[in-house]
């Protein structure tokens, strides 16, 4: 359950695509929330949890279907605000006594313009300044009745009922979806709703800091802990609290591979052993790594021969620190909501960090999650209040398999090393031109082939690299980077000129879907 010394909103799934995005725009007004998927939300859930809102999430189902999800009635006796959405509205209105009927023509997918009604009301301030206000929608069916108590503050053309609210009871409803990108106003929507729900804005990142300080010092006691150290910001994050909470109990293993950037070992081990004064391992077994790796191609074997290597060098150095009883990993907000089955309840096990894999069960160690009620732009902040460098929480994400998934077809240690430092010449053309902060991922792929240059009088035979940059929110879509040419020019001479093995560079214009961010 979560920290109980915030007021808490509550938001109750019904599965639609944009449920964590409610969450995103509440944790950026300062209000505490969680999401549950409606069946786990039962009188005794919603007594324990005590919300001091509550808001219904969108969904695919039709409520006019005989086993559609429903929340549980007694969340309208809470005596607590309630704000429906699409889906949400639809189910308000049916158990409180509205209709809703099938699309028949009055369907909306899309853009949409919402125009209000002669009276206002303050879940509106800031709305309908210029007449009218652009919206998503996307609805089959449709409210052809409102609940009695409730009064319509706004119409869209197919949406006769798009704002609608019962104000004695605090319950709002509304067929759009305010907390898309394509609602452009939908953050005041959210804002006014908290504020009419007497939120104060306490969930900070220095107030979390604290709690989960004292949290960690509660469950460890003064045992143990072993931290995978991958140097993400993730699980370097979680080190530094980690540190903060409990000193020399914990020890980072870094399990080095040999697959990481120009110069990164060095300096995970430099900012955490010795700025940060962490106990810490580093296994440098990049040859076992690199030996087992060589001449293979398949990619889905190279993933499988790095995972195991891993699991078997971490287990080995973990073994080496007496008395351990926990293992700390960085496992966020997002993997959390992905590993509860909409339909099937919460499954038994949370996804497993990428390096950690099967390890709490096979180790028996219990495991510390700090991080696990945070999103990623949380975890930067929260890196900030802990004093971690901007440039290294800025970072561009990085897979656990490094270059491997970097270097398709088979790998060989020159390729590695010509990789590196293609990559390093990328990076620091992009710092050098102010773009990294605009990047989600930036790297270099070399690829499977040689290809006939000319250098002064010479010819070569050389690898060919694709550069490749991406801009996302959450590397679930992304969209190529439009780099200038004249950038590219400069990046691909800069990289033919520095780095001996290359010839010729591309540029990867794909976006995802269809293709994916990394090559393999």
């Amino acid at each position: 359950m979560a920290m109980t010394q915030h007021d808490r909103l509550l938001i109750i799934d019904f599965g639609s695509q944009v449920t964590q995005l409610i969450a995103r725009r509440l944790r950026e007004l300062n209000v505490y929330c969680e999401i549950h998927p409606y069946q786990n939300v039962t009188d005794a859930f919603l007594a324990d949890f005590a919300p001091k809102a509550v808001i219904f999430s969108g969904g695919p189902a039709s409520v006019l279907d005989a086993d559609s999800p429903r929340p549980p009635e007694s969340v309208f006796q809470m005596g607590v605000p309630i704000l429906g959405i699409c889906y949400g509205q639809q189910v308000m209105m049916q158990m409180l006594g509205g209709r809703v009927e099938r699309g028949h023509g009055t369907a909306e997918f899309g853009r949409a313009y919402v125009t209000p009604s002669e009276d206002r009301i303050d879940l509106l301030t800031g709305w309908f300044l210029e007449g009218r206000e652009q919206v998503w929608m996307s609805h089959g069916d449709h409210v052809s009745e409102i609940a009695p108590g409730f009064q319509v503050y706004g119409t869209s053309p197919n949406a006769p009922f798009a704002i609608t609210a019962d104000l004695s009871r605090n319950f709002f409803a509304v067929q759009f979806h305010p907390e898309v990108h394509h609602t452009p106003n939908g953050k005041t929507l959210y804002e006014n709703f908290v504020r009419l729900a007497g939120f104060t804005g306490d969930w900070t990142m220095g107030a979390y800091r604290d709690e989960a300080i004292k949290k960690i010092r509660e469950q460890v006691g003064d045992k143990q802990v072993i931290c995978g150290l991958s140097g993400g910001v993730d699980s370097s994050v979680t080190a530094v609290l980690l540190h903060e909470a409990i000193g020399d109990q914990l020890t980072c293993v870094f399990v080095d591979h040999g697959l990481l950037r120009l110069n990164e070992a060095d300096e995970v081990v430099t900012m955490f052993r010795d700025h940060y004064n962490i106990k810490l391992i580093h296994a440098d077994e990049s040859d076992l790594f690199i030996g087992a790796l060589e001449g293979g191609s398949d990619p889905e074997v190279k993933r499988k021969t790095i995972g195991k290597l891993f699991i078997d060098v971490f287990q080995r150095e973990a073994n080496k620190i007496e008395g351990a009883e926990f293992l700390a990993q960085g496992t966020l907000y997002p993997d959390v909501i992905e590993s509860v089955s909409f339909s099937g309840g919460p499954s038994v096990t949370i996804k497993s960090h990428h390096n950690v894999g099967g390890l709490p069960e096979k180790m028996g160690l219990k495991l510390v999650e700090p991080l696990r009620e945070l999103f990623k732009d949380e975890v930067r902040a929260l890196g900030h209040e802990l004093g971690l460098p901007a440039s290294f929480i800025g970072r561009h994400p990085f897979p656990g398999p490094g270059l491997a998934i970097r270097c398709p077809g088979e790998i060989t240690r020159e390729k590695l090393e010509i990789l590196r430092k293609a990559d390093a010449v990328y990076i620091d053309q992009i710092r050098k031109h102010g773009l990294y902060d605009e990047i989600w991922q930036a790297f270099v792929a070399i690829l499977p082939v040689r290809t006939v240059g000319v250098m002064g009088d010479g010819r070569t035979y050389d690898y060919a690299c694709a550069l490749r940059a991406v801009t996302s929110v959450d590397g679930m879509t992304a969209d190529y980077y439009p780099f200038s040419h004249e950038f590219l020019g400069e990046t691909a001479t800069r990289i033919i000129n520095e780095v001996q093995g290359i010839n010729r560079v591309t540029y990867d214009i794909t976006s995802k879907p269809p293709g994916t961010i990394e090559w393999e």
